[in-house]
């Protein structure tokens, strides 16, 4: 017995001393990432590549190609790809990852989850002295291929992927929300399109088509069905909102500025017209280009990424031939309260590298994370959607230039919606912001939505929105999200690691185990040393 107590106590030991490498949960260090003079070019690297696609072929094949060219160009880089159908599950495989350093060493991913990762110790490689390096940075000498300088690149989009005072990614593709309109409902109740559109028009339209006829079918369609406008994110429009109005929304210290006067009037107004039906959004009826194109919705809002779901011809939507409805389809800038300055969100993948401990791998990783920005994988990859590239050397491409001009030729790559919605953005990319990045700034991007998703429930199931219930909602929010208002970027931050990886669990639970049977051992002991006494 004596010697089992022993091989317990050496287990428990042990297991304290590798606690620290794990419970921390990512809180290991890497050695500051230093740039190697040169590429060592007789060694052979294999590196990870996390990607992302909407499930569509062509942007596979763009990124195979790439992969392709690349290795061409460097045999001695193998690059593996991975793809993910979701930013949140590349987000949380990258944050499970950190703890036993095993992250990818290029990845898909947002700011708001880049300045997550940097809560480990130089998880992420900084870019800024790549960026200017005379052999490797942007437009480098030595580059195998023709890549972009610094002043081609299109400086708003480039300054979106600063944290903490540094570049910590590249932009690699651009895109940003638009109002899809059913132009032919909107001329058939009365009105005409504007311009611009503006929140009080839109609210106004939406509500003159909840009229019904004896049967019960909605006037405008003849069905039993219309929702007139529908939002896909509703974390956006709470976000446009208020970046319209110029109210608080958060700070760069991460303090969450969003419960505010304004906040509840916005409420206010969404939970009216959900009374009425003129309102919903994506989570509760389902994507709004499936209500656009069977002729049930008159505004949908989406991702200028979105637009080849959208419309009478569109090739890429989810509803059968016999449910298309056949009319013309404008794409608008969202909703504005001033016209006259208008404000818009900018969004879409950037690309970041992963720090290792052998600046070899960086170096070789950061040579193919440059290589995305080539000419014609941004041309490529921007015809899939209605996505802009993010360099001016590729906008001034006369191969893109001819591709923008040829509108309408076909309803596959010409797609009339598609580059519209393309255009849309490169006309208005100074209209366009981003909020604060931070360590925590996803969950409140993610609160900003819960926001107008539960208000808008609430009043589905006969709540009555007033200042009682906002109350409530803003403390629920708060709470379900940590955003407490005296230190949000540290609590959300650490609600934004996620749970522990499962070898980390196990070895918690190991010892937890050790220390139960050391105790038993030790009551069994006592137990018989009080019954030896006489």
């Amino acid at each position: 017995m004596k010697m089992l107590f022993k091989r317990f106590a050496l287990c428990a030991l042990v297991l304290v001393m590798l606690l620290p490498l794990t419970a921390c949960h990512g809180s290991r260090g890497l050695p500051e990432f230093e740039i190697p003079e040169t590429l060592d070019e007789d060694r052979n690297f294999e590196i990870s590549f996390w990607a992302k696609n909407d499930t569509n072929k062509t942007q596979v094949s763009i990124y195979q190609k790439a992969i392709s060219d690349f290795q061409a160009l460097y045999p001695n880089i193998k690059v593996n790809l991975r793809l993910y159908t979701d930013y949140s599950r590349i987000y949380n495989d990258v944050i499970t990852n950190i703890a036993t350093q095993t992250t990818p060493n290029v990845c898909i991913s947002y700011p708001d989850h880049i300045a997550t990762y940097l809560s480990g110790t130089n998880v992420v490689a900084p870019l800024d002295g790549l960026f200017a390096d005379e052999k490797y940075g942007l437009g480098g000498k030595e580059l195998l291929y023709e890549s972009p300088t610094m002043e081609e690149m299109i400086p708003k989009f480039l300054d979106e992927c600063i944290v903490n005072g540094q570049h910590y990614a590249i932009p690699y593709m651009r895109s940003t929300e638009a109002c899809y309109v059913n132009r032919d409902f909107v001329e058939k109740l009365g009105y005409e399109l504007p311009e611009a559109l503006t929140w009080d028009f839109v609210w106004e339209v939406a509500e003159a088509a909840m009229a019904k006829d004896e049967n019960g079918n909605f006037k405008l369609n003849g069905q039993k069905v219309m929702i007139p406008f529908i939002y896909k994110s509703t974390d956006n429009m709470m976000i446009q909102m208020l970046y319209q109005l110029g109210a608080p929304y958060s700070n760069a210290e991460g303090e969450a500025l969003i419960f505010n006067e304004h906040t509840r009037d916005i409420l206010s107004t969404v939970a009216s017209h959900a009374a009425t039906g003129a309102f919903s959004t994506f989570k509760i009826s389902s994507y709004p280009a499936n209500f656009l194109n069977a002729g049930q919705c008159i505004f949908a809002v989406d991702s200028t990424a979105g637009a080849t779901w959208m419309g009478s011809y569109a090739p890429l939507s989810d509803i059968s031939e016999d449910k298309f409805v056949d009319f013309e389809t404008v794409v608008m800038p969202i909703p504005q309260f001033d016209t006259q300055n208008p404000r818009m969100i900018s969004q879409g993948p950037s690309v970041c590298v992963f720090n290792k401990a052998d600046p070899q791998e960086v170096l070789a990783s950061w040579l193919f994370a440059q290589f995305l920005l080539t000419d014609e994988v941004q041309i490529a990859y921007s015809q899939t959607e209605g996505y802009a590239p993010v360099t001016e050397k590729a906008r001034q491409n006369e191969a893109y230039i001819d591709y923008m001009a040829r509108a309408g030729e076909d309803n596959e790559l010409y797609y009339d919606v598609k580059l519209a919605a393309s255009r849309l953005l490169l006309e208005n990319t100074d209209n366009t912001f981003v909020t604060p990045v931070y360590n925590g700034s996803a969950s409140l991007r993610d609160a900003a939505g819960q926001l107008i998703e539960n208000t808008t429930k609430s009043v589905r199931r006969g709540e009555t929105v007033d200042n009682a219930y906002l109350d409530k909602l803003f403390d629920s929010v708060t709470s379900l999200y940590r955003l407490d208002q005296s230190g949000a970027a540290q609590s959300v931050g650490k609600a934004e690691l996620g749970p522990l990886p499962t070898a980390s669990k196990t070895l918690l639970l190991s010892l937890a185990g050790c220390w139960l049977a050391i105790g038993a051992y030790g009551l069994i002991t006592l137990i018989k040393k009080r019954d030896k006494k006489p």
